[in-house]
Parts: C-alpha cells; structure tokens; sequence
C-alpha cells in the first residue's frame, strides 16, 4: 500500500460521494483517473485491506432490528462455523476473541422472530449450540475513522 492508497483511502473510508460515478468523483479531488481509482480499490479490496464497499444505516430507523451474537466454538469447527455464519443475510461482521465466547457476531434483519430462526438454524447446520443472543438495551455509537496519513 503507497501514499496514494492511503489517500484513497482516507477519502472513502467514511463517505463515498452520491454521484452515478463516485470513483471519477475522488478521482478529481485527489488528481487521479477514475480508472485509476477503481483500479487501486480493486486491488486494495482483493488484497484484504478493504473488507467491504456500502453503505452504514441505522437499523431502527429503517424498520429492523439488530442484535450481537456469541458462541462458544470448538476450534476444530471454527472454519467451518464462522463460514456458515458470514453466508447468513443481516450478518454484517463477525470477529474472533480470546474467551469461551469466542466467535462474536452481528445480526439485524427485519425483526427479533427472523434472528431467532436462523440462529437456531445455524446451531442445527453447525452443532454449536447455545449462541447468545444480546440485543442491545441502548445504542453507543463512535465514528471509526482511521487517519492514515504515513508519520
């Protein structure tokens, strides 16, 4: 990764312009190509730097719920555990931690009863049982935003 991604990617992070061409749209602000810039997100986004290109909406004030989930997964079910989860529509990330609750996990969809079934058909497909299920009582929300200016 040079300096130019890192500008690309310092201008993306948070907000992707709302044209029908946003990539010739930070391509003008930062004197790049539109190809250019499409070529380096491509390649930033197979590479892994960039996990994914959308948009960051509020559950609630579109009508759905979310919830976070954990489960205690045994490491030799893991891949194919966490692979099953990240095929479930509403999953929009998941991490790893060092717990007994290791595979952690959020969900939203239209309402608490769809999070409910395909929890347990998740537990049915993969034979982890027990996943938790922790809606928040109240929302906490910062702005992760990462300067990645080099120095």
């Amino acid at each position: 990764m040079d300096a130019t991604d890192r500008r690309i990617l310092n201008r993306i992070q948070s907000f992707l312009p709302l044209t029908s061409r946003p990539f010739a749209e930070v391509g003008r602000e930062l004197g790049l190509s539109e190809e250019e810039v499409i070529a380096r997100v491509r390649a930033l986004k197979d590479g892994g730097i960039i996990r994914r290109i959308g948009g960051n909406f509020v559950p609630k004030m579109i009508g759905y719920v979310s919830t976070l989930c954990a489960a205690s997964v045994p490491e030799e079910r893991l891949l194919s555990f966490v692979s099953h989860v990240n095929a479930q529509p509403g999953v929009t990330h998941n991490y790893l931690r060092r717990h007994r609750y290791n595979v952690w996990f959020t969900f939203i969809a239209p309402g608490m009863e769809e999070i409910k079934k395909r929890l347990s058909a998740i537990e049915e497909a993969t034979g982890v049982s027990g996943i938790l299920n922790l809606p928040a009582a109240r929302v906490y929300k910062i702005k992760a935003h990462f300067n990645l200016d080099e120095g």
